[in-house]
C-alpha cells in the first residue's frame, strides 16, 4: 500500500507541475503566433515594429501566472502536505494550468489579428490592447483562485 504522505506529495507536485508547464505552453505557443503575425505586419510596414512589439508580448503573462503560482505553492509543499491538501493543489493546478492555456491561445489569436490590422495600416493599436484584456482576464481569475485555495 501507498504511504499517503507520499501521494499527497505527488498529487500536490504534478498540480504545480501542471501550473507551471501547461500555462507556460499556452504562452509560449501564443507568443509564436503573435511573433508570426508581426513579422507579417513588420514586411509591410517596418514602422510599426514597436507596437507589434507590444502586442506580441501579450500571451506572455499566462505563463508569468502559472510560474508565480509554482513558487507560491512551492513553498507549501516543501513544508509537508496532507493528502487533502495536495488533492486542493491538484485541482488548483488543473484549474489554472486550463484556464491559462485557453486564455493565451484566444489571446493570441485576438492580437495576431490585431498585429494584421496594424501591418495593413489600421489603427487598432489601442482597440487590440483593449480587446486583448478580455481572455486576459480569466487567467488573472484562475491565479487569484488558485491563491484562495491555497492550503493556510
Amino acid at each position: 500500500m501507498m504511504d499517503l504522505n507520499l501521494l499527497a506529495s505527488v498529487f500536490a507536485w504534478v498540480g504545480v507541475g501542471l501550473m507551471v508547464g501547461v500555462t507556460g505552453a499556452g504562452s509560449a505557443m501564443g507568443l509564436g503566433a503573435c511573433g508570426s503575425a508581426a513579422i507579417g505586419a513588420i514586411k509591410k510596414r517596418p514602422e510599426v515594429f514597436g507596437s507589434v512589439l507590444i502586442l506580441s508580448a501579450l500571451p506572455a503573462t499566462q505563463g508569468l501566472y502559472g510560474f508565480v503560482a509554482f513558487i507560491m505553492y512551492s513553498g507549501v509543499i516543501s513544508e509537508g502536505v496532507t493528502l487533502f491538501q495536495g488533492s486542493i493543489i491538484l485541482g488548483a493546478g488543473i484549474a489554472m494550468s486550463i484556464a491559462c492555456y485557453i486564455s493565451a491561445l484566444h489571446q493570441a489569436k485576438l492580437v495576431a489579428n490585431g498585429i494584421a490590422a496594424v501591418g495593413s495600416g489600421s489603427n487598432v493599436f489601442g482597440n487590440t490592447m483593449i480587446l486583448a484584456a478580455f481572455p486576459e482576464f480569466y487567467a488573472i481569475l484562475s491565479l487569484v483562485a488558485a491563491i484562495l485555495m491555497m492550503p493556510a
